[in-house]
């Protein structure tokens, strides 16, 4: 049916365009919600992705030390220090090679260092980790090789003070010369 011109046709106000006070209040409202659901979420997203960076730098930092320290010890010669059955800070090895005899490992400043023969002391720990503990007790007995356990306490440096990046872990191991 087509409409007449002579009769317009009525539209009702309630059908007329916008929107009312409560609806866009409404709209806002959900909008608003959603917007803050979503940024807590991508929050505790990026939040769990720093604390996972933050373990993986400390476990890696510790593995890389240990691994240098008991490959060291496996190739050495004999043992400086510690004296049989006693624990220090530091380790000094002797070393075949001349060049790097004595090497020595301790704790300086939260670093561990390595000094080989007469070079300057090299850290073996990244400026993103802070060691607590470093020990070196030696287990050798008489008429045996020699063997050392080592313990290093890390902490992922924290001077922020932020939850994401406290991180502590102690590793332990033995390494025996051959």
């Amino acid at each position: 049916m087509i409409p007449d011109s002579r009769f317009p046709i009525q539209v009702p106000r309630s059908m007329s365009g916008g929107f009312t006070l409560v609806e866009i209040i409404l709209y806002v409202s959900i909008a608003s919600v959603m917007l803050s659901l979503v940024s807590i979420f991508i929050a505790a997203t990026l939040e769990s992705r720093v604390k996972g960076q933050t373990i993986a730098e400390v476990e890696q930092g510790g593995v890389q030390a240990m691994d240098l320290i008991t490959q060291t010890i496996r190739n050495a010669e004999g043992i400086n220090t510690p004296a049989t059955s006693t624990t220090a800070s530091s380790m000094s090895l002797k070393i075949s090679d001349l060049s790097k005899d004595p090497t020595i490992f301790d704790l300086v400043s939260g670093k561990i260092r390595i000094t080989e023969g007469a070079n300057p002391p090299v850290e073996i720990t990244g400026s993103k980790l802070s060691v607590n503990n470093l020990s070196f007790s030696n287990l050798s007995r008489a008429n045996t090789h020699g063997i050392i356990r080592i313990e290093i306490d890390i902490a992922h440096a924290n001077p922020s003070g932020r939850n994401e990046f406290e991180f502590f872990k102690k590793f332990t191991t033995s390494a025996s010369l051959k």
